[in-house]
């Protein structure tokens, strides 16, 4: 695939909040109903499931309201360490280790329709931002194949550049187009805000470290690239 230019912005370019698409209040917003978004369904499953063990008249549904409850809080659990990584800072770890980041998004994408493919050598560690950007890209581009796939994601050193690279290869590999304009770096006039936030914050991130986000898109497959100083 060719990887056309769609960051909005050259990475010499640096931003303050008041010219980003959304920042401050507002993007601390937007992440905020994501999160809620991710973690309510969960949550609602294991409140189901409780509320089945309560409930005298399915006591012969005991076994499968423990099943719900523990494969709901295992995803819960998925989501928040995803999370705190893609999204926060609220960890002590300075540096990665590859094997971390992608047990993160394989627990995230366990039971789901594409197929991981990391190879990303367990040797190398990635900094904070890197991390972010890795994780974020990675998980955008499992979710280019809702009918499933296979998500190949690599990494690579080139000079003074380090290039992040997701392929989704599906048969109806496609971005929506609520990503396509967050990952453009684009404020959404229309559309989903839920499928528009975390493209964004992945551009952003990609922005903030100095860098540009690459997209292709042909038929049956997706590419995303990230280019950071190393």
């Amino acid at each position: 695939m060719t990887f056309p230019d769609l960051s909005a912005h050259s990475p010499s370019t640096e931003l303050a909040a008041a010219d980003l698409p959304a920042g401050g209040a507002e993007l601390a917003a937007f992440i905020a109903g994501k999160l809620c978004h991710d973690f309510i369904s969960p949550a609602g499953a294991i409140m189901s499931g409780l509320d089945l063990l309560e409930d005298p008249t399915a006591q012969d549904m005991r076994d499968d309201a423990m099943s719900l409850i523990r494969q709901s809080a295992k995803k819960l659990v998925a989501h928040v360490h995803f999370a705190r990584v893609a999204f926060g800072a609220a960890t002590t770890s300075e540096q990665f280790a590859s094997a971390e980041l992608q047990g993160l998004v394989a627990n995230l994408s366990e039971g789901g329709r594409a197929t991981l493919d990391w190879r990303i050598s367990e040797g190398l560690t990635f900094t904070k931002a890197q991390a972010r950007i890795l994780i974020n890209l990675a998980w955008m581009t499992l979710g280019a194949l809702p009918t499933g796939g296979v998500a190949t994601i690599t990494a690579r050193r080139e000079d003074d550049r380090l290039l992040l690279i997701g392929s989704a290869e599906g048969n109806r590999a496609r971005l929506k187009p609520e990503a396509v304009t967050g990952l453009k770096g684009e404020r959404l006039t229309e559309g989903l805000a839920g499928q528009w936030i975390q493209p964004y914050w992945l551009w952003l991130a990609v922005n903030e470290a100095g860098g540009r986000l690459d997209v292709a898109s042909d038929e049956g497959r997706v590419g995303l690239i990230s280019r950071t100083p190393a």
